[in-house]
């Protein structure tokens, strides 16, 4: 509907389609699709502009809850179908919906390059360390040693940090949020809607049939996030008691603000040409600093590829006029097949 002055004007009941919500009692997953239903009015878009492409996994189930336009694609390949579609169609407003194995297995060539192109478009990569879809086999960000049905003897494989991923591609925005952490989480996808180009932001969620708490030290303890925020210093901690600095080498630490002085922390900042210091706060994790990063890594400016592509396609047409595809087909060597 509309407001009194003629703006759109939603609710999150707007966006709440027919289907029924068909996931396993106390998936996080319900509580990210809440905080998305709720942010959506936000963004003052028709939802006949707004479109949700999914891969395969829990998480694709997404279009079908979601009152917009959507599309329940095939494995690992939503980034290149929602590539097609950003590209083709400025006016809208185009998500990804995938998961840890969906975006990082098969879906990984995929990934990278949607990101290093700087489509215009937000990828939501729900993290739950697992193949919840298929029934608790390990995914690519299992942690080492992770016994599950296909790894009975425990996972030999290293797994994958998707913020080192999405920042070594070149993505231009990354961030991280909890599926319970309403603000926090609300805070990421504003950042991420207002950002032109790529936006990846990773979700952790729990999924507990097949591996539960598997972070809930930070579902759990507050006292383990690290919140960042633009232009402070990186504290965290009962009373801010802790701190993350650079070391000598580039890599980040965490230290106890006592023992260094707070001019020494790391002042956070996203906007920073160089991706290496949001590469070094990606590292951090629980199990070797004790506590974990949340909130915007990076967001650059830098050329969109839809918009390039456009001024080539505007550039062509003022040099060679329209095109006419049967003189083209038919140009050159043609033969006729029987």
């Amino acid at each position: 509907m509309s407001g009194g002055n003629g703006s759109l004007v939603l609710t999150a009941r707007d966006f709440k389609s027919d289907q029924e919500v068909r996931w396993c009692p106390g998936c996080g997953d319900y509580a990210i699709l809440s905080v998305l239903q709720g942010f959506m009015p936000e963004l003052g878009i028709e939802r006949e502009r707004i479109v949700f492409v999914s891969g395969i996994g829990c998480a694709a189930r997404f279009p079908y809850y979601m009152q917009t336009y959507g599309m329940h694609s095939i494995h690992g390949r939503a980034p290149a179908i929602a590539t097609g579609l950003a590209v083709t169609r400025p006016d809208l407003s185009v998500w990804v919906v995938t998961g840890d194995g969906d975006a990082l297995s098969i879906g990984g060539n995929h990934l990278i390059h949607v990101l290093r192109r700087n489509v215009t478009l937000k990828i939501l990569l729900f993290n739950n360390r697992i193949y919840g879809l298929t029934k608790g086999q390990y995914s690519p960000t299992s942690e080492l040693g992770k016994v599950t049905k296909s790894t009975p003897m425990g996972s030999l494989d290293h797994p994958f940090n998707p913020l080192s991923i999405a920042i070594g591609a070149e993505a231009s925005f990354v961030g991280r949020a909890i599926d319970t952490d309403k603000k926090g989480l609300t805070d990421v996808l504003e950042a991420a809607a207002r950002h032109r180009g790529t936006a990846f932001v990773e979700i952790l969620q729990n999924c507990n049939i097949y591996n539960d708490g598997a972070f809930d030290y930070v579902r759990e303890n507050k006292e383990n996030r690290i919140y960042l925020r633009a232009g402070e210093p990186i504290r965290f901690g009962p009373d801010g008691e802790k701190g993350v600095v650079q070391d000598t080498d580039g890599s980040a630490q965490v230290v106890r603000v006592a023992d260094v002085g707070e001019d020494a922390l790391v002042v956070h900042d996203p906007a920073h040409r160089e991706p290496s210091l949001a590469f070094a706060l990606s590292r951090l994790q629980y199990e070797t600093d004790g506590a974990l990063p949340l909130g915007v890594f990076r967001a650059v400016e830098r050329p969109v590829y839809d918009e390039l592509m456009s001024g080539q396609l505007e550039d062509a047409r003022e040099r060679r006029g329209e095109g006419d595809l049967a003189t083209l087909l038919h140009s050159g060597d043609v033969w006729t097949v029987p």
